[in-house]
């Protein structure tokens, strides 16, 4: 099984694209290499293919590494199933995860981040604890953006070393993650890797 994470960013036009351009890129990079694991098409609208339990934690970092940048944010839909046509590009690949991913995608109406896999009840809970997390999230300011993006690259590194890490105080790397819920995300990046691992 595979996951398909199928996006694209929200008020693109409203920050110059040179800027969220490189970061989206260096972010996918980390799953894998363009084309065949990631593309970006139509300007804003973006592909990556990541193992299932990747997925969401993916999809979290990408949103923080898009909400660094005012008005910017990006709608995502997770697609877990099979792929049963690789081609040399991701968008030219087929299967299930594909499929599930447009599907979801399309039926993104006032939520940001929704997944759809075999396993309907699994979508449901998944879900419903995505909406929540939403209501954090959505709101996150540039400078939360800034430290959750650090803190989830760098899950090995104390608060201290991620205050060095970024040139600020302690005390405003504490107060970012609190005010971004990062503890509550870390919670449900947990249950839902837990999850997946029962079904995959």
């Amino acid at each position: 099984m595979i996951s398909i994470i199928t996006g694209d960013v929200i008020n693109s036009r409203k920050s110059k694209p040179k800027l969220w351009l490189k970061v989206l890129k260096a972010t996918l990079n980390k799953y894998g290499k363009e084309p065949r694991q990631w593309e970006i098409f139509r300007g804003d609208s973006f592909q990556l293919e990541t193992k299932p339990e990747q997925a969401l934690e993916a999809a979290i970092l990408i949103k923080a590494t898009l909400k660094q940048f005012k008005e910017i944010d990006v709608r995502l839909a997770i697609g877990i199933g099979d792929k049963t046509y690789a081609s040399k590009r991701l968008t030219e690949s087929n299967g299930s995860a594909f499929v599930n991913s447009g599907e979801c995608f399309e039926q993104l109406k006032k939520t940001t981040l929704a997944i759809k896999s075999p396993f309907e009840s699994f979508d449901t809970k998944m879900n419903i604890m995505f909406e929540l997390a939403l209501l954090t999230m959505d709101s996150w300011t540039p400078t939360s953006s800034t430290i959750i993006k650090a803190s989830l690259e760098n899950a090995i590194l104390n608060q201290k070393q991620i205050a060095e890490l970024l040139g600020k105080s302690q005390s405003n790397i504490s107060e970012g993650l609190k005010r971004g819920g990062f503890e509550e995300v870390l919670k449900l990046l947990n249950y839902y890797k837990a999850q997946i691992k029962i079904l995959c």
